[in-house]
């Protein structure tokens, strides 16, 4: 076998590998990014009993912080979250294994995906949709 068949064996399993598993590695970025979503929705959600008693609507830091990090627990990949100005931020970092690229050596692709939540009042008056 000549030296130009084996570089071009080496480079279809290369391109291969890239078609495999960087679509594997783009399926788990959008995973990342929804669970990344939802527990900062989850988190945003967390609103401070003691204000909406008094009236106001205000967000609980504390249980946000714990029911974002609950969520992605869930999820199963384990993620970092901020509460800052009454807006929940996520991050999810994790590494996706190979199946091609591991025979080039790279055993896995990192995925990370970072999303903020806010929760809002609502219109209480004048509201453009209809019967709202």
């Amino acid at each position: 076998m000549s030296a130009f068949v084996v570089l071009l064996l080496v480079a279809l399993f290369v391109v291969l590998g890239m078609v495999v598993d960087g679509g594997s590695a783009l399926a788990a970025h959008q995973s990342a990014v929804d669970e990344a979503e939802q527990a900062a929705r989850a988190g945003a959600g967390s609103l401070s009993v003691d204000a909406l008693r008094a009236g106001s609507l205000q967000l609980d830091p504390q249980a946000a912080i714990a029911s974002a990090e609950a969520f992605t627990v869930a999820a199963g990949h384990p993620g970092a979250v901020t509460v800052s100005g009454g807006v929940v931020t996520v991050s999810i970092h994790y590494r996706v294994a190979t199946s091609v690229l591991g025979i080039v050596g790279i055993g896995a692709l990192p995925v990370s995906a970072t999303a903020s939540a806010v929760d809002i009042g609502g219109v209480v008056r004048g509201s453009p949709w209809p019967g709202a």
